[in-house]
């Protein structure tokens, strides 16, 4: 399956209670009834880049064939220094990568 995605944004937010980083996306679906999923991988590679997993779960039940697009984010605790960029991959492909990354403090 294709995926198209856009308006990726990150944010890497050090104000308290605690550093998070905040990921999110617009991904566009064949049909409502799919939902996409952010979630870390479990392999991370050596540099201090994180590599996020896009999953496609399906709702139970019928629905239209009509492409949509669907908003994706995930929150993840932030521990440790600047992150220079965020991989996002679906299916084993790298889909988006994100190097703006917005730091508030």
């Amino acid at each position: 399956m294709i995926i198209e995605c856009k308006d990726w944004k990150a944010q890497h937010d050090k104000m308290p209670p605690g550093a998070r980083l905040r990921v999110h996306g617009t991904i566009t679906v064949s049909h409502p009834g799919i939902v996409p999923v952010l979630v870390k991988r479990r392999i991370q590679d050596k540099s201090f880049a994180l590599a996020l997993e896009l999953q496609l779960k399906q709702e139970e039940g019928m629905f239209n064939q009509v492409v949509c697009d669907k908003q994706v984010h995930i929150e993840l605790p932030s521990d440790h220094g600047p992150i220079p960029k965020v991989d996002i991959i679906h299916d084993g492909k790298l889909i988006a990568t994100i190097t703006d990354i917005i730091e508030t403090h």
